[in-house]
């Protein structure tokens, strides 16, 4: 069982979040993990919600570790395949390439918020190298960012001073959105990704029109 098997179709919208079908293990993990903490889960608890034996879960992964290594992996490799789609996707001039990826961020930590939540607080969770071989990838997205907001400068689109520092206040922003969003909330989701670009472009020195 590997992160290949709930990979996203290049042919799917960026925008559309359907329901995630996960391999069972890696299903049953999502929901203890967010509930009780990878610590405070144990090989067992997963067994049981997955309906397999203990022997079963070890026949798929040989620890608890790499399950948690493989669903990270899940969540942060399905975030980079679409921020890679909505730039893509999106004009090629910086303004449309930053508020593309920063709505894909908002997007993402909306409708993915428990995978996205798990990822975050199980970081310290990972062991030597498994915590390196994520932290790359997580660094790839930040540099995503990064490199948009730049060439903004560059191009005197944007006016911040602190291109780098502005980048990791935008990634923070809506990683944090992952906390607190509820579908049922009273904002709907179009007004609330637009006043989050709003806060993201003001960031980055983008005046309101």
């Amino acid at each position: 069982m590997t992160t290949s098997e709930v990979e996203m179709s290049s042919e799917t919208d960026w925008r559309d979040y359907g329901p995630l079908e996960f391999p069972r293990i890696l299903d049953a993990a999502l929901a203890a993990f967010y509930e009780h903490g990878y610590h405070g889960t144990t090989t067992r608890d997963l067994a049981k919600r997955s309906g397999l034996s203990v022997p079963g879960v070890y026949h798929y992964y040989p620890s608890k570790q790499d399950i948690l290594v493989d669903l990270m992996m899940v969540i942060i490799d399905e975030l980079l395949t679409r921020s890679h789609q909505a730039l893509k996707a999106a004009r090629p001039d910086p303004r449309s390439q930053f508020d593309a990826l920063v709505e894909s961020l908002l997007r993402f930590h909306m409708y993915r918020r428990t995978g996205a939540m798990v990822s975050t607080g199980e970081l310290r969770s990972l062991e030597a190298g498994n915590r390196e071989r994520y932290v790359a990838k997580r660094d790839e997205q930040q540099r995503m960012l990064d490199q948009v907001i730049l060439a903004g400068v560059a191009d005197g689109v944007f006016s911040t001073s602190y291109p780098k520092d502005a980048s990791r206040a935008i990634a923070s922003l809506c990683v944090g959105v992952a906390s607190w969003y509820r579908p049922d909330g009273s904002l709907p989701v179009e007004a609330l990704l637009e006043r989050y670009l709003t806060i993201a472009r003001s960031i980055v020195g983008i005046g309101e029109q």
